[in-house]
């Protein structure tokens, strides 16, 4: 079973469409009916809390992958807090109004920029809500469509980086030299407040960044190393109450699944956990 799009009941389709007729009808000097509308349907109601998901999904454009998939995920999750018989009678009254006040072909007669994330969002929050079989190949395709706009910023980041990289990679010995040096002390800027071993982290996460075997290597050894360092350390600790809190820690610090892939989100945490040891060997003396 496939899922269709419908623009009459996309509440981000809605919203924008309203708030552009807003606009319309006061450049025009007239008062515009779309203003109470907008008002009345999504000011503390049900089609108001679900324009709040295409809100947060719009904002977002500078994700990463990772954060991505939790943004998406957290969103639907949302929208099954909303009670969907009330969000159908809303948005039925809500084109009935639309209709009294404008012609619907011309209402619905603009190209929005986002109309494609917009349609993917709505059909995939139909599909969570769907009691058919759906047909998974439309999940997916949804899915890419939102991930897509939520790591726009960052492919094109990705994608300017591997063009200089590429340029470096083609350059002579001598300005292969003075572009590392210039990278290290840029480095050594930006990081100054971070302690040996978090440098250290950093140097090897950069170095085995295209390297998936090594960088995982390297995290599960260091891992290790760190459960094994805070073991130590939380035997000396004298605060029971940070000592509960430590094996807490300890119990949640694995080595990563066998087909586990090393993110941005798992250096972040060796750097905190590195950050931890280094406080305990202070309160340790």
């Amino acid at each position: 079973m496939q899922v269709k799009h419908s623009k009459y009941k996309n509440t981000g389709i809605l919203f924008e469409l309203l708030v552009r007729q807003i606009t319309t009808d006061t450049l025009e000097g007239k008062d515009s009916p779309a203003k109470d509308i907008l008002k009345k349907y999504f000011v503390k109601t049900e089609l108001g809390r679900e324009y709040k998901l295409y809100e947060t999904l719009l904002k977002k454009t500078t994700l990463t992958e990772a954060k991505a998939n939790i943004v998406v995920s957290t969103l639907v999750d949302s929208s099954k807090t909303l009670n969907r018989g009330v969000l159908k009678r809303q948005k039925y009254n809500l084109i009935n109004e639309i209709q009294k006040n404008y012609d619907l072909n011309t209402f619905f007669n603009h190209k929005l920029p986002n109309y494609k994330v917009y349609a993917a969002f709505y059909t995939l929050l139909e599909i969570t809500h769907s009691q058919s079989p759906i047909n998974p190949e439309q999940t997916i395709a949804n899915k890419v469509t939102i991930l897509e706009h939520l790591t726009a910023a960052q492919i094109k980041e990705n994608a300017v980086r591997d063009e200089v990289l590429e340029e470096i990679e083609n350059a002579d010995r001598d300005v292969k030299f003075l572009t590392y040096k210039i990278l290290m002390e840029k480095f050594n800027n930006k990081y100054d407040d971070l302690n040996i071993n978090q440098k250290l982290i950093l140097k090897e996460y950069i170095n085995s960044v295209d390297n998936t075997p090594r960088l995982k290597e390297f995290y599960t050894n260091k891992i290790n190393e760190i459960k094994t360092e805070l073991k130590t350390l939380n035997k000396k600790t004298q605060n029971p109450v940070t000592k509960i809190k430590i094996d807490e820690i300890i119990s949640v610090i694995n080595p990563p699944a066998k087909n586990a892939k090393i993110t941005d989100n798992d250096l972040v945490d060796l750097l905190q956990y590195c950050d931890l040891i280094n406080e305990l060997e202070t309160v340790n003396g």
